[in-house]
């Protein structure tokens, strides 16, 4: 990252090719396609006005983008689109004194892949202010390796913490947890010293989700249908990425002055629960939104990624595919048949 007097680069790129996954609707059908694009298309397209252009070397496959792909939600709000909420690589031109040719930067959210062109492609060009600079010993690729689910799982752990919930106080409940976001939380709170207990709904994965440090695995079919107001208190704290059921039976059984991060909605959007964990337990519900997330506590969050996630645990999370290879992952992702998370390789345009 530039030092000193304001760096501001811009050169005169060739309108060079280069491949990006591409959306587009036609009345209420849509379509996806991996296709060869020109550098001048981000001259035409408004809203990827930006200051920083970006040779994208590692993207990753969320949730939401196997949504975009797949158009099985209204996530893309402008037409058409490159889907990729995460994305690394080297700056090529920037016109923002932040960021010179060469900077490793990466993206997460801030309605990339949504209202603005996404990194699931070689290039991109951004808004400077969305950019930060890759942590401090870690490559572009272990950075999208843990990618926004990794960083929201560090976003739970941290509001968890700042509730005041040390590691002796009781165990921490996962949901959803052979997913990205679960994985990741189970490697961090058990590295931090608690006692994480994983639900899951696959039984194949418990070996899988005790090697990233769960003392416990629960079949989730024990959450995920409706329950009573109030349950049996077991949880200190719970990280859902799930919504729905899960999380008003998870508040449900969260035991006096506990707290509960809810970050996704993988069952649903609706919450059927009622007052009563908050009113008679001082049970804490607490929202996680990693998309609009304020720069400092993004870099705070990332700072202690870097610091505290065993390197051999995301090795274990995370593989890799091509580019190419994921609009059919995007399928098996919302099909439930991917474990942990998917980093996206592109070669150099």
């Amino acid at each position: 990252m530039g030092h000193g007097l304001p760096k501001i680069a811009v050169i005169q790129e060739k309108h060079m090719g280069f491949k990006a996954i591409w959306l587009t609707k036609d009345g209420d059908a849509g379509s996806t396609e991996l296709k060869e694009l020109d550098e001048s298309a981000f001259d035409t397209y408004p809203q990827a006005a930006g200051t920083v252009r970006v040779a994208i070397s590692h993207s990753t496959l969320n949730y939401k983008d196997a949504l975009a792909i797949t158009h099985r939600s209204p996530v893309v709000r402008s037409w058409p689109m490159i889907p990729g909420i995460d994305g690394a690589g080297v700056v090529t031109s920037s016109s923002d004194p932040r960021w010179g040719i060469g900077d490793p930067v990466m993206l997460n959210g801030w309605g990339a892949g949504e209202l603005h062109w996404g990194c699931l492609s070689q290039r991109m060009q951004l808004p400077g202010e969305w950019l930060q600079p890759l942590p401090a010993g870690m490559s572009a690729a272990q950075a999208m390796g843990v990618g926004t689910a990794g960083y929201t799982a560090m976003l739970c752990v941290m509001a968890l913490q700042d509730a005041g919930l040390p590691p002796g106080q009781g165990e921490i409940l996962v949901t959803g947890a052979s997913g990205g976001v679960g994985s990741y939380a189970i490697a961090l709170l058990s590295s931090a010293g608690y006692r994480v207990v994983a639900s899951s709904g696959k039984p194949e994965e418990a070996d899988y989700l005790r090697s990233l440090g769960a003392s416990e695995v629960i079949d989730r079919q024990g959450l995920n249908e409706p329950g009573k107001p109030l349950q049996k208190e077991r949880w200190a704290g719970v990280v859902d990425s799930v919504g729905s059921y899960t999380l008003a039976n998870a508040l449900a059984q969260t035991q006096y002055g506990g707290a509960v991060a809810a970050c996704g909605l993988a069952q649903g959007m609706e919450l059927p629960a009622t007052v009563a964990p908050f009113i008679l337990r001082g049970v804490r519900l607490l929202g996680i939104d990693s998309v609009m997330c304020p720069m400092p506590r993004r870099n705070a969050a990332w700072r202690r990624l870097a610091s505290e996630l065993d390197q051999a645990k995301l090795g274990t999370i995370a593989r890799a595919i091509g580019l190419g290879d994921a609009i059919e992952a995007a399928h098996s992702l919302l099909a439930n048949r991917i474990r942990g998370r998917l980093l996206v390789a592109l070669p150099p345009a």
